[in-house]
């Protein structure tokens, strides 16, 4: 009888040091949510308000080839509605008010030459407003291969990005705002790995092995003149290679 209840005693005990092992093992469950930080090389959406007092104007669409582009930081919200399998959103926000001056007239005239002692003309400062946006909506399918904390992936995911400047002058010459506007729509298969350092800290990268890219982009340089508008289209691999690090709980 004793013997039996030892028996007993040491499955009871082992049976619960293996589910506490269980639930320690690094990485994400049904359930489970994600927070991460990061940081790529994306397309901008970004497009400098052009001066009022222009008499001829032109435009281009934006390149959305990501090897032009610079390091753009955002954030990313998984949710895994099953094991393995994971819904993701992301994106990022920028916004930057300019004050703008007036110009200061100076004493130079048609007279006068250089080195006589004229104070120059300081150009007015144009008053910008400008913001930026990013957003996208993936989901990605892990694999658990036998390595622990490891986590490679791949996905399906489509985002929209938006750019708006508006400038403004205390000038005469100025006629009204001036405005530019960009959009990128895009679409990317995604491959990428998340390792877990622990249960709820992890880092991660991934790339974009094959991405199409849309951009649309208008100006409106002076009131009432209608939009200025040109658009891209771009195909690229091996696209916006991105890092994260985030939290798992």
């Amino acid at each position: 009888m004793r013997r039996t209840i030892s028996i007993l005693t040491i499955a009871v005990l082992l049976s619960g040091l293996t589910a506490h092992a269980q639930t320690q093992q690094r990485g994400a469950r049904q359930g489970d949510f994600t927070f991460g930080v990061t940081a790529g090389y994306n397309s901008s959406v970004m497009l400098s308000a052009k001066p009022g007092n222009q008499t001829s104007y032109s435009t281009s669409a934006l390149s959305t080839n990501w090897n032009d582009k610079t390091l753009a930081v955002g954030v990313e919200v998984g949710w895994f509605f099953v094991d393995l399998w994971r819904l993701n959103f992301g994106g990022g926000f920028n916004i930057t008010q300019t004050p703008g001056y007036p110009p200061v007239n100076g004493t130079y005239d048609e007279n006068s030459e250089p080195g006589d002692g004229s104070i120059p003309s300081y150009e007015g400062v144009a008053a910008k407003t400008t913001m930026q946006y990013s957003a996208h909506l993936g989901v990605d399918r892990y694999f658990d291969i036998g390595v622990e904390g490891l986590y490679p992936y791949v996905g399906i995911k489509g985002g929209f990005a938006y750019g708006f400047e508006a400038a403004s002058m205390d000038d005469e010459t100025w006629t009204g705002k001036s405005v530019s506007e960009a959009y990128n729509i895009r679409g990317a298969l995604t491959f990428g790995t998340d390792y877990f350092i622990t249960r709820a800290f992890f880092i991660g990268a991934s790339v974009d092995v094959f991405a199409y890219t849309y951009n649309f982009t208008v100006i409106k340089p002076q009131e009432g003149l209608a939009g200025l508008a040109a658009d891209s289209h771009n195909f690229s691999a091996l696209a916006a290679p991105t890092i994260k690090i985030g939290f798992c709980f």
